[in-house]
């Protein structure tokens, strides 16, 4: 019972990832059918990638969290 709360705290940042991620797809695919030119498309795409990899990172720490609060329950 006393580390319910790590386990609900690891959910929160595993859905908030997830929406960060799905964000991110969205936004990519905006970009690749506006037809801008090259560069701007690249510069605008490497902008999402580093935000995808935020997103990844908080939802592997969201699942890390999970799992600690799962095994120290």
């Amino acid at each position: 019972m006393q580390m319910e709360w790590l386990v609900w705290c690891g959910a929160g940042l595993t859905a908030l990832g997830l929406v960060i991620i799905a964000y991110c797809i969205a936004a990519a695919i905006r970009v690749r059918r506006a037809n801008l030119p090259d560069v701007e498309t690249r510069s605008r795409l490497q902008r999402i990638v580093y935000l995808n990899m935020g997103a990844l990172l908080i939802s592997a720490l969201g699942l890390m969290s999970v799992v600690m609060g799962v095994f120290l329950a």
